[in-house]
């Protein structure tokens, strides 16, 4: 009785355990297919340009190169994925074309450079081009400004730190 007792406990173990991992296995494949809303994507641009913002600043071009990179990503991940979004009339991709193209050469150029006015300048026409994109979208609600403070708390920005 008590070896039959055992048999089951491990039969019932070995059971829970496949399942676990049939779970596990199903689970890590529906990651494969995960596609980020257009909002996470432009959630991810905002902290991009707030952090070009810190890296200008600290003339941490490198940096600065870096975060501009990521927009471009970025950017290309939203039409990649978001070819239309609700009610927006033009397509994603013209948007980007129409609105960033400009702005992110313009303040890339600045980076090569490493001229901090230049950046300032192109950088406040790279904000005014995203506001100005929400507008035509009807998302002119969601204003982008000049970071007020570092929320990165966790990142140097300059480079002796």
């Amino acid at each position: 009785m008590k070896l039959k007792v055992i048999k089951f406990g491990l039969a019932l173990a070995t059971a829970s355990l496949l399942t676990a991992c049939a779970g596990h296995q199903s689970a890590e494949q529906a990651h494969t297919h995960f596609t980020p809303g257009l909002g996470e994507i432009m959630a991810q641009s905002a902290a991009r340009h707030a952090k070009l913002w810190f890296a200008g600043q600290a003339l941490n071009w490198e940096l600065a190169a870096y975060e501009v990179d990521e927009l471009h990503e970025g950017f290309e991940d939203a039409a990649n994925y978001h070819r239309t979004h609700k009610q927006i009339k033009q397509t994603i991709p013209e948007l980007i074309a129409q609105h960033m193209d400009q702005p992110l050469a313009d303040i890339e150029r600045a980076i090569k450079d490493k001229n901090l006015q230049a950046f300032v300048r192109h950088y406040d026409d790279l904000t005014v081009a995203c506001n100005a994109c929400h507008q035509v979208t009807d998302f002119g609600f969601n204003r982008v400004t000049r970071p007020a403070f570092n929320p990165f708390a966790n990142q140097a920005f300059g480079l002796s730190n």
